[in-house]
């Protein structure tokens, strides 16, 4: 009797520890839009690279609360129709446990209304437009440093160099759109002067006219507002009419590679900013260069540095929480300091973020340099 007791109760114990077993190994999944195709491919191949990485070495760690991570990522084709669908999909439909913001701003916009609805935290690490935090939202998080102080480090340079005539034009997306209001602002702090200021159509080109009509202005920097393609054919419309101002800056297209690999020579002393670059001396940056490097035979760019850091800070949030719980991730989101790869994380009350800054890169002899923060500088600013 008394040995047909303790055999039951090793059966019992037996299915218990499976039961809890096969519970603890159901992955964690969390998914990810990204434009894999469409305008946004470079940077969200970018982005892509380095969330695998953090898979990888999260799992290699063991996972988060004895679970395997399992990232979900789709091509929303840089669409931010398709982007709504997508997590309203994994939201509604497949219950998915967490989610990260896709790149851009337009698009984090597009998802933001779902993920708000559903009470799924958001961390954007792809979106820097300020409007996302002034809409009253309680569950997106900031990695990147908001457009409102996106341009700070090289209009300081300008006002030290003395350069004084500013010429901008950008594209009428959001990004585009918040980061010139964020840049007049502060060329009013500088004492600087905006002499010309036009936007175009998303997806223009050639922007021949419009730049001819900066130069018509008698700037001596041009400021283009855009992505990649726009910080190229901006590039080569300079060029193509023989204008050569003191400097041209271009958002996000010159601080990664493939703007220079477009432009080859081109590309020489081009500005622009960046939230993060390989040479950084943050803790696990340069561990992460090389396993990036050493995994796809290319430096990562800020997108990647960006995308990675996202990782670091959802697992520090759901270790702080000790649990997948939303409202508690929310909560550590909310109050998180830590450090990652790209720096500090920590943001306001809004959930904008406030402790990161970025720097000034410049295209010089085929390197891409940072000359500005001093603290991060590899080079000294070229001026024509």
């Amino acid at each position: 009797m008394c040995r047909r007791l303790i055999v039951t109760f090793l059966c019992l114990l037996f299915t218990a520890f499976s039961a809890n077993f096969a519970g603890a190994a159901e992955p964690l999944k969390i998914g990810i839009s990204l434009g894999l195709t469409g305008k946004y491919a470079q940077m969200s191949d970018m982005s892509l690279k380095a969330y695998k990485l953090w898979e990888q070495n999260i799992n290699a760690r063991g996972g988060l609360l004895g679970r395997t991570v399992q990232l979900n990522i789709q091509d929303d084709k840089s669409d931010a129709a398709t982007a709504r669908e997508i997590y309203r999909h994994w939201i509604e439909d497949e219950k998915i446990d967490l989610v990260i913001g896709p790149y851009s701003s337009e698009i984090t916009a597009a998802v933001l209304p779902v993920t708000e609805e559903h009470r799924y935290p958001l961390l954007a690490a792809g979106a820097a437009a300020d409007v996302l935090w002034q809409r009253g939202y309680k569950y997106v998080f900031g990695i990147y440093v908001p457009t409102s102080k996106y341009m700070v480090s090289f209009l300081e340079l300008l006002a030290t160099e003395g350069l004084n005539k500013i010429a901008m034009v950008g594209a009428d997306d959001l990004f585009s759109k918040e980061i010139a209001l964020g840049a007049k602002e502060w060329v009013k702090r500088f004492g600087l002067t905006i002499v010309f200021s036009e936007e175009f159509k998303n997806g223009t080109k050639p922007l021949t006219t419009v730049i001819q009509r900066a130069q018509g202005s008698g700037a001596d920097v041009l400021v283009v507002f855009g992505y990649l393609d726009e910080s190229v054919n901006a590039r080569l419309a300079l060029k193509e009419i023989g204008w050569s101002p003191r400097a041209y800056y271009a958002t996000v297209g010159p601080a990664v590679q493939r703007y220079h690999d477009i432009l080859k020579d081109d590309a020489e002393n081009a500005f622009s900013s960046s939230q993060w670059e390989p040479t950084s001396s943050f803790p696990g940056a340069k561990e992460f260069t090389e396993q990036f490097f050493n995994a796809y035979h290319m430096l990562p760019s800020y997108h990647a540095g960006s995308a990675y850091a996202a990782g670091q800070v959802m697992e520090t949030a759901i270790r702080k929480s000790r649990s997948i719980d939303r409202e508690k991730i929310r909560s550590a989101l909310s109050s998180l300091d830590t450090m990652t790869i790209m720096g500090r994380y920590g943001v306001d009350r809004t959930g904008r973020q406030v402790r990161h800054f970025g720097s000034t890169v410049q295209w010089q002899k085929g390197r891409k340099e940072i000359v500005s923060p001093k603290e991060l500088m590899t080079a000294k600013p070229v001026w024509k």
